[in-house]
């Protein structure tokens, strides 16, 4: 489906910018968690101090490519862990996806929208707004196997530079295949990470502000059923801002298995939402992705740090995402 359109992907001249040190002593090790990482597996540190670290994304060469956001660039991360910039002048994306065509898909901050970046010849604008709403932070998204898009708009949220933000209008949303935008949600206070399950028959969606990941069954194109608290999460707690669980990236494994960033660190359930165990990141995670020729090796990328641990079973086969 996704391989053969980005077999060549490896083949993109890319400027290098470091080599990682090796592993070292004061990495994080992991507890552990039946099926999905056996004890003291070491959480590696590849580097710190990116510029924003957000939408990783594995591609067919073993290498991941993810986000800086503020650095208005995204980054790739070589399986030997050298660096090297994939891609300039993003326009601030975020979120990240490939379609069956190798055509990269982004949700973009500087200048909000929803579309194809990469290759330069092949951009194009999918969506700016819903309605007569323009989209305000579009965050994180998915592809599915038709060529649609999923994705989330996490709204606004008063800052320190500006304290007072327009209303915020927080969405999930659905681009087609056939360029119908449809919304799916607009009553979640800050949806963030979004992902399918395995058989694509589930999409998850992970609110920020609340208590537990959400689900839906996915009814057919721009329609979704059954709105449920699919898993409730550890990192619930009260910070500064008030109550949050911190809930951000989301990825699937091979088996089912949903893998959440949150305050916690990396939260991992069952297909039926049990809670499995949490793998404690260094720094508080912002979202995750598998990579690695095997698709083994869990990256984890937040405030500015990016790690990548062995797993036991991989992420979805023949999904980059």
């Amino acid at each position: 489906m996704y391989t053969h359109a980005l077999k060549n992907l490896a083949l993109i001249p890319l400027t290098v910018l470091a080599l990682t040190t090796t592993l070292r002593a004061e990495d994080a090790l992991t507890p552990a968690i039946p099926g999905v990482v056996a004890a003291n597996t070491r959480i590696e540190l590849i580097r710190d101090g990116f510029a924003g670290t957000e939408g990783p994304l594995g591609l067919t060469d073993g290498s991941l490519i993810f986000t800086e956001t503020n650095a208005n660039r995204i980054t790739r991360i070589a399986p030997d862990n050298t660096l090297s910039v994939f891609l300039e002048n993003s326009n601030g994306a975020n979120g990240l996806g490939f379609n069956s065509q190798g055509e990269l898909i982004a949700v973009q901050t500087l200048n909000p929208r929803v579309g194809i970046i990469y290759p330069a010849q092949r951009e194009k604008v999918f969506a700016t707004r819903f309605e007569e709403q323009t989209f305000q932070r579009p965050n994180d998204l998915v592809v599915d196997r038709k060529g649609g898009v999923y994705f989330t708009d996490s709204g606004t949220r008063p800052t320190r530079e500006n304290p007072n933000p327009p209303p915020s209008t927080p969405g999930v949303y659905y681009y087609s295949p056939a360029g119908k935008l449809f919304r799916l949600a607009n009553d979640i206070a800050r949806p963030n990470g979004i992902q399918l399950s395995r058989d694509e028959k589930t999409l998850y969606v992970a609110n920020t502000l609340g208590e537990s990941l959400l689900a839906w069954n996915v009814s057919g194109e721009g329609t979704l059923s059954d709105r449920r608290d699919f898993a409730r999460l550890k990192g619930w707690s009260q910070g500064e801002d008030g109550w949050s669980s911190g809930a951000d990236g989301l990825a699937t494994d091979e088996a089912g298995r949903l893998y959440a960033a949150t305050n916690a660190g990396v939260e991992v359930f069952s297909p039926e939402g049990t809670a499995l165990g949490v793998i404690p990141i260094p720094k508080k995670p912002q979202n995750l992705a598998f990579a690695g020729l095997e698709k083994k090796t869990l990256y984890v990328v937040g405030r500015g740090a990016a790690y990548r641990i062995e797993l036991e079973t991989p992420g979805i086969k023949g999904r980059l995402k």
